[in-house]
């Protein structure tokens, strides 16, 4: 496992270390200096509206991106140099499902098994599966189900080698609301009390109801963060109004 020395201000460890983080695209500059820290153990919410950076935050998090600059630690990790390191102690949700539409669930869950060099497949693809209410599409290719359900196959694999750090691009999207109760006990499951977690979304009473901190990204830059146990929704509501000029 990883090291886990790095630690905040106040001598709590850190799971993610965000410093100085830059990306453009051409002209357009995405994000502007970020700074972020997450604490092992914690559920951080990131509210931000279309545009502000969450995407390309969340693929800089995961190695999907290289940011031009600024440093990333995951797990006392560097992202520049430990790439391959990380994605074995983190699990990722984006917009993108990746999984192979001609191979059944049972076939792409199984396939990433394997790249973790797991053991005892079956049992953990039954395990996540039964976690998200989906064993029984298990033999279905996954081109053939709708959006939630690849959705959940989605979450089921970054959840399969049992990562150290949970990082979602706006997972509650496409969900029912079944989906969405099951979501939910995975974000905040007391079975792994020390995984750190990072979800972006646009919904503020959802990132309350399951954060232990919510920030607001503006403009490439964390603008405002606040513990959920020191603010009121119409606080943050304001703040968010404020920081972003929309209305949440």
């Amino acid at each position: 496992m990883a090291s886990q020395s790095a630690s905040d201000d106040s001598g709590r460890e850190l799971a993610i270390e965000v410093k100085g983080l830059t990306k453009s695209y051409g002209r357009t500059q995405v994000l502007r200096g970020l700074d972020l820290n997450v604490r092992w153990g914690e559920v951080i919410a990131i509210l931000g509206p279309n545009g502000s950076g969450k995407t390309t935050l969340i693929k800089a998090l995961a190695t999907l991106t290289r940011p031009d600059e600024g440093t990333i630690r995951i797990a006392n990790l560097s992202t520049s140099r430990s790439g391959e390191r990380i994605r074995r102690v983190i699990g990722v949700v984006t917009h993108d499902s990746l999984l192979y539409p001609d191979l059944t669930g049972y076939e792409n869950l199984s396939f990433y098994a394997r790249m973790f060099r797991l053991d005892s497949i079956d049992e953990r693809v039954r395990t996540v599966t039964e976690k998200l209410g989906m064993t029984s599409r298990l033999d279905q290719k996954v081109g053939t189900l709708s959006h939630g359900m690849q959705k959940r196959f989605s979450i089921a694999r970054a959840l399969l080698h049992d990562p150290l750090v949970l990082i979602m691009d706006e997972p509650e999207s496409g969900l029912d609301q079944e989906a969405l109760a099951l979501l939910d006990k995975v974000i905040t499951d007391r079975e792994t009390p020390t995984r750190a977690v990072l979800i972006t979304t646009h919904n503020l009473e959802r990132g309350l109801a399951l954060a232990d901190r919510m920030a607001i990204l503006s403009r490439g830059r964390i603008a405002h963060e606040e513990s959920v146990e020191s603010t009121e929704p119409a606080e943050m509501r304001e703040a968010y109004f404020r920081y972003t000029g929309v209305s949440e």
